[in-house]
């Protein structure tokens, strides 16, 4: 089994930065791809970006150019810089990951989230 848990939430202004972090630990083989998700008061969880275990990334369009995702396999850690902030930006950040609980046995593993407030 895989738990995995966020950190790095918190109030900032608009135009400031925050750098959230989502380590996994437990017992599984691999983690393939990871996530960042999020979801605000009323609204679905939407996908923010993904980054693959060769390290390839994705990102929604209300986030290029000014999210960037990143991993650290050694330390099976995954990260998100935020930078340009905006009160849009406001939410539950959730990580998420695919994981190799065993060989013949795959699964999808969620974080607790952490909250990320933007105002001034």
């Amino acid at each position: 089994q895989v738990q995995l848990v966020e950190s790095g939430g918190g109030l900032v202004q608009p135009g400031g930065s925050l750098r959230l972090s989502c380590a996994a630990s437990g017992t599984f083989f691999s983690i393939n791809a990871m996530g960042w998700y999020r979801q605000a008061p009323g609204k679905q969880r939407d996908v923010v970006a993904t980054i693959t275990d060769g390290g390839s990334t994705n990102y929604a369009n209300s986030v290029k150019g000014r999210f960037t995702i990143s991993r650290d396999n050694a330390k099976n850690t995954v990260f998100l810089q935020m930078n340009s902030l905006k009160p849009e930006d406001t939410a539950v950040y959730y990580c998420n990951a695919g994981v190799h609980v065993r060989a013949s046995h795959y699964q999808y593993a969620w974080g607790q989230g952490t909250q990320v407030t933007v105002s001034s």
